[in-house]
Formats: C-alpha cells, sequence, structure tokens
C-alpha cells in the first residue's frame, strides 16, 4: 500500500477517532489495525504505535531520551509528596478504626484493653450524608441569544452523559477520599473504545497515590507536567502490544500502596505511565500533549503524531483532572480532611476509654494480700469451683485481707466526654446534625429547624464541590466541542417530567462559527466559538426538605396565595420571598389570575348578548351602569384579562385619552380638531 494513502488512513482514524474507511478491496495496514485494537491503559486514553512519515523525513520528537527524562521528573515527583502519601495510608487506617496500629505506642506488659470508638467514623458518615442529599444538576445556559438552544440540548444530555458514566457512584466514592483524605480526584478524558469503538467521554475517580504533580503548585493546571500511573498484568501488556512483547517489564517508581488486609501479589505487574504536558507553539497557544510508556518503552506520544504535532490531545489544552479539595493547604493543590482535625480527639478519647475500661475490669475483680508465712494452696484458692481451701498454719486478718481498688472519680469520666463534644464542635457534628434532639424539642419541624441551623458548615462544604463539579461539566462540554463529529441519539427527560424524549446531538453547533464580514474588502475570516456558563443546583433528597417544602406549600394555601382574587396581595409578597421552586409558584399565581380575568370578560360578553336579546341578565350592573364593550375576540380577551387590573376611573380616563379614528369623527376628517 502507498504511504501516503496508509498515513490518510491513520490521520483519518485520529481525527474522527473511529474505524478508518478503507476503500473496497484494500486491506487495513496492520499498524493501523493494532491502533484501533491498542488498549485503554492507565487513563483510558488510546495507545498505538508511532506511526510512519510519509515524507520519509525523522520527526519523532519523543524518543528514549525524553523518556528517560520524564522518569526522572516522575521520581522527583513523588519524592516531593511522600509525607502526603504517608499520611494519605495512616488517615485510612484511622477510618478502617485500626488507628491503634497508626498511634505506634509502647504497648505495656500484660494485657491492656484498645478500644476504638467510632465518633470519627460517625462524623465521616453523617458529612457523607449531607452529601448524598444534595447531588449536583448542572444547567448550561448560553452567552448570546443564538446559542440559547444548544444550551438547552447540553442542559439535557449532560445529565445522560454522567449517567452513561454512573457518575452517582463515582461522586459517593469520591466524596469518601475528599472526607478522609482532603482531596477528590476527578479524570474527565477521552475513551476510544466505549460505544463499540467510536469512543466516548470518560469520567472517573482517580486515586491520590496514583497522580504525581510538580511540587509546590497551587493550582494543578500550573504544574509543568503530570503523571497518572497504574500497575497493570504484564501479560495483559503483552496481548495488546505484542510487538514489544517481553519488553514490557519493570516499575519506573515504586507506587505507595495501602495497608490491606488480604496479599497482593505485585511481582507480576508493570507499570504503566500516563505523561500529560504543556508547551506553547509559536503563536503563544498553550498546547496540552500525552504520551504513554511503559519502562524506557514508548507506546504512543501525541508529538510524534502529524496530526497532533501542532494541535495537542486535547484541544482545551486543559489537563483531564479536577481536584475537589475540602480544606485546602498552602502550596498544594490538595488539602486535608476530617480524619487529620478530628483524630487527636480521637486517640485521647480512646486512650481515656481504655484506662478507664482497664481500671474498671481490676476493680471487679477481687484480689487478696497473703502473707508469705502463711502457706495456701493456690490452685484451690483461684478455682471457685473448690468449696474448700487448704492452708497450713493459723488463719486469721493478719494473714491474709483483700486487695481493694479505690474507685476512679467521676471527673475522669467528664474529661472523657469533653474530648468527644470538642470532636463534635469540631467538626461541626453537634447531635442535630444526627437527627437528635436538645431536651424539651420533639416536634418534627424544630428538629429539622435545628438540623438546617446546624448544616451550615456541610453547606459551604457541599458548595465547593460544586465548584469542581462546574469544571468536570466544562471538560465534558469541551469534549463535545472536540469529539462529538457524528450524530449521537440520547433519551432524555421530557419536559415537565412527563415521561421521555430522544434528541440527537452533535458538535456542528458547539465548533467555532464563522462571523459575516465586519467591514468592505475585509480578508481575513472571523470565527466564534460558543462559550456557555455552568450553574450548578442541588437535587434535594432529604425527607426534612421535601417535609419543610410541603409545609410551606400548605401554609402559603391557608394564607390564599393560590386565590385569583388576592393574585396582586400574592405576587407582592412572592416578590419579597426567596425560598426553592418560587419561580413556579409565581407562574402559577399569574395563570390564576389570567383565568379569573378571562372568565370575567366572558361572563360579561355573555351578559351583553343576553341582553341584546331581550332576556333577563342575570348579574347585570344596577343602576344604569355601562354596557360591556361587543365585538371583541377571544384573542383579544386574553390580552385583556392577561393587563393588570385598572380601576373604573382609570378606564374612563384611558377611553377618554384615546383619539376615536370613526369616519365619523372630527379626528378623522381632514382637518378636524384644528
Amino acid at each position: 500500500m502507498d504511504e501516503r494513502i496508509k498515513w490518510r488512513l491513520l490521520q483519518q482514524q485520529r481525527e474522527g477517532l473511529g474505524r478508518p474507511r478503507v476503500p473496497e478491496g484494500m486491506e487495513i495496514p496492520p499498524d493501523v489495525a493494532l491502533r484501533q485494537n491498542a488498549g485503554a491503559g492507565a487513563s483510558g486514553l488510546v495507545g498505538a504505535l508511532r506511526e510512519p512519515d510519509p515524507a520519509g523525513m525523522d520527526r519523532q520528537k519523543i524518543g528514549e531520551r525524553e523518556i528517560a527524562e520524564a522518569a526522572a521528573t516522575l521520581t522527583r515527583y513523588k519524592d516531593g509528596k511522600q509525607n502526603l502519601e504517608s499520611r494519605v495510608v495512616e488517615d485510612e487506617l484511622w477510618w478502617e478504626l485500626r488507628h491503634w496500629e497508626a498511634i505506634k505506642r509502647d504497648k505495656p506488659k500484660g494485657w491492656s484493653p484498645e478500644p476504638t470508638s467510632a465518633w470519627l467514623f460517625n462524623t465521616l458518615m453523617n458529612k457523607h450524608a449531607d452529601a448524598m442529599d444534595n447531588m449536583p444538576e448542572a444547567l448550561v445556559l448560553p452567552r448570546e441569544q443564538s446559542d440559547e438552544e444548544s444550551a438547552k440540548v447540553l442542559s439535557s444530555v449532560v445529565p445522560v452523559v454522567m449517567e452513561y458514566n454512573d457518575y452517582d457512584q463515582t461522586i459517593s466514592d469520591a466524596w469518601w477520599e475528599k472526607l478522609k483524605h482532603g482531596t477528590a480526584c476527578y479524570f474527565v478524558g477521552w475513551n476510544p473504545k466505549k460505544e463499540n469503538g467510536m469512543g466516548d467521554i470518560d469520567i472517573r475517580q482517580l486515586d491520590l497515590l496514583n497522580v504525581f504533580w510538580e511540587p509546590g503548585v497551587t493550582d494543578i493546571q500550573q504544574s509543568r507536567n503530570l503523571f497518572i500511573v497504574d500497575l497493570v498484568d504484564e501479560d495483559l501488556l503483552d496481548q495488546q502490544y505484542p510487538q514489544y512483547k517481553g519488553r514490557l517489564g519493570g516499575k519506573t517508581i515504586d507506587v505507595k500502596k495501602y495497608c490491606y488486609d488480604e496479599t497482593i501479589d505485585l511481582s507480576k505487574k508493570s507499570l504503566v505511565v500516563d505523561w500529560y504536558y504543556k508547551v506553547e507553539d509559536p503563536t503563544g497557544k498553550t498546547v496540552l500533549h500525552y504520551a504513554k510508556f511503559v519502562g524506557n518503552v514508548l507506546l504512543y506520544a501525541s508529538e510524534n503524531d502529524p496530526a497532533l504535532a501542532d494541535r495537542g490531545f486535547y484541544d482545551h489544552g486543559e489537563y483531564p483532572v479536577v481536584m475537589d479539595t475540602l480544606f485546602p493547604e498552602k502550596g498544594m493543590p490538595v488539602g486535608f480532611g476530617y480524619i487529620a482535625v478530628c483524630k487527636d480527639p480521637q486517640m485521647y478519647i480512646d486512650k481515656l476509654y481504655g484506662h478507664i475500661l482497664d481500671h474498671a475490669m481490676k476493680a471487679t475483680k477481687p484480689r487478696s494480700w497473703v502473707s508469705n508465712s502463711t502457706a495456701v494452696n493456690e490452685e484451690e484458692f483461684l478455682d471457685w469451683e473448690q468449696p474448700l481451701v487448704h492452708v497450713e498454719g493459723e488463719i486469721d486478718d493478719r494473714r491474709i485481707k483483700d486487695i481493694v481498688v479505690q474507685p476512679i472519680s467521676a471527673i475522669y469520666v467528664d474529661i472523657a466526654q469533653m474530648k468527644i463534644d470538642e470532636m463534635k464542635e469540631t467538626a461541626a457534628n453537634r447531635d442535630a446534625n444526627s437527627g437528635g434532639s436538645s431536651a424539651g424539642v420533639t416536634a418534627a419541624a424544630a428538629i429539622a429547624a435545628l438540623q438546617e441551623a446546624g448544616n451550615k458548615v456541610s453547606r459551604d462544604m457541599i458548595s465547593a464541590h460544586y465548584r469542581a463539579f462546574a469544571d468536570v461539566v466544562e471538560l465534558v462540554i469541551e469534549l463535545m466541542r472536540q469529539f462529538y463529529d457524528e450524530k449521537r441519539a440520547f433519551r432524555v427527560t421530557a419536559p415537565n417530567q412527563q415521561g421521555y424524549e430522544f434528541v440527537q446531538m452533535d458538535n456542528s453547533r458547539l465548533r467555532d462559527q464563522e462571523m459575516p464580514p465586519m467591514y468592505p474588502g475585509q480578508t481575513e475570516m472571523l470565527y466564534r466559538r460558543p462559550v456557555f456558563d455552568v450553574k450548578v443546583k442541588a437535587q434535594k433528597k432529604s425527607p426534612f426538605s421535601r417535609m419543610e417544602q410541603n409545609e410551606r406549600a400548605k401554609e402559603l394555601f391557608n394564607m390564599g396565595f393560590f386565590n385569583p382574587e388576592l393574585a396582586q396581595q400574592a405576587m407582592g409578597a412572592l416578590q419579597m420571598m426567596d425560598f426553592e421552586g418560587i419561580d413556579d409558584v409565581k407562574q402559577y399565581v399569574e395563570k390564576g389570575q389570567t383565568l379569573q380575568n378571562l372568565v370575567q370578560q366572558l361572563t360579561m360578553a355573555l351578559q351583553q348578548a343576553q341582553g341584546m336579546m331581550g332576556m333577563p341578565v342575570e348579574g347585570a350592573p344596577q343602576g344604569g351602569g355601562e354596557p360591556p364593550q361587543s365585538g371583541k375576540s377571544m384573542d383579544s380577551m386574553v390580552v385583556d384579562a392577561e393587563k393588570p387590573n385598572m380601576t373604573a376611573y382609570g378606564q374612563r380616563l384611558a377611553a377618554r385619552s384615546t383619539p376615536n379614528m370613526d369616519l365619523g369623527s372630527s379626528a378623522a376628517t381632514p382637518g378636524g380638531g384644528a
């Protein structure tokens, strides 16, 4: 096959991210087929051989020397986060209630109780429950009117993409990591193996022990390099890359591991490294490149791909990683979690509990002093089943005496309780947050109010997660802009939650749009890129939140907010209120007012018709009132009904100020009214 045709197929596959369109009767080159079937690897991205240069020129920018330098950089990055890795592994022991292993104290002789109270565990559970009660939902808004339809489609499609990636489970797992270690790490990239080779967006959680960045940076996007590593079975690597069979062994670095309860054999696993780095092109634009290697063997490099050498691996130019931090640390893109805050009180609680329990065990087990001059059969004395205990010599109170253990003071129990209260206050995990109540508070509404008042720390924590979620959605939109070349069908929720409907979407309306010439003779073509804003709202799942909304609805009903006759007063009150769903309530009140005005006008028209036919008019105005106007259509009545109510005096003023254009009027004749 001609090299240029072969290269065109390779380039077509990269740009279309699908299977190459091969002319009939022509076979797919072996290296193209290998690229199609390459494994996703550590980051879910394509791995491939270096493509041949059709011009016969050596353009390989990434080779063994660059891979060796990258491995050295990875080693330096790992050395810079040793303290973080040690803390993460130790935090995991505290989470598993194995913190006595982490305390590493010298155990005294003999048995000593080591209680493991779960106050810290309870704190994490409650914070995780708060997060799950407020799952995020993305709303995409346009910045220009011409992008309204695209924003509407994105708002319905993005949740479907999240659902395809099981994002609810991903968020749940990430929240555990965020609460324990202080940071949740999300990967948002493109996986060409999804959708039967058509490719789709891949969203998943990353382990902090497998991500490496430049020490000293606060924002992960400011790091010069980013490494994502994973241990893969060597036999699987040989299947994915048969041309490198037997050469893909070894590890660039030793990855920190957790203290597992089971034995894991890592001897037959190799470290696969995904290397992302940023460079500037001649125009000053930041371009993101990607390379994949095992040991000193390069599997793929975007800079060696002529189709991506200038463009970059991802058009958005950002690392496909989002960090969601709980409590930030200076000079690091990660933070610390509740374990780092609460493990000190938890340690002293358990130590105090241990001493109290040890004292209680000693106080409840009788022991006696025995004189050496009194020969006591110890076996019979210690065996409570023996009715007789033999003793040589005389027996009196001077020869044997019970050992009295002094009772422990209540102050030490109070100190243990103080440490428990300290942890509750520090973690903002009071009894009301866990569903408890203070003395005298029994009403469900009062308990719910206490919970809402005590959840301000959780709300602040969840708001930070929403900002990270917005970053994830923005990366999803950018990936759609780059890779959704073909139309895809999505099943989305129909308006007003009425069943579902199907929509089709591609990136034709997300790409750069050609702008019309701004002045005559313009030769340079200008383009406009559709830009969207991502707003995040909460999907309330708490039963107390639903109860609060139901109570609010009943209060509004009892106060007459839904009475059309009180619509004007109700709208005035709603303008000063703020609660979830207030726009729907305003719309309902306005519709009720419009419907009432329409019914009134139809009633007046019916009364007029009855009066013209000589029929008795029920409810006709007394005292010579003006009859209703005739000749109005239904559309005009609806328009009049939607207008705000006007007093009779105001209506007469408006009628006198409106010119009469009838032929009989002086205003309609030439020179009339002069």
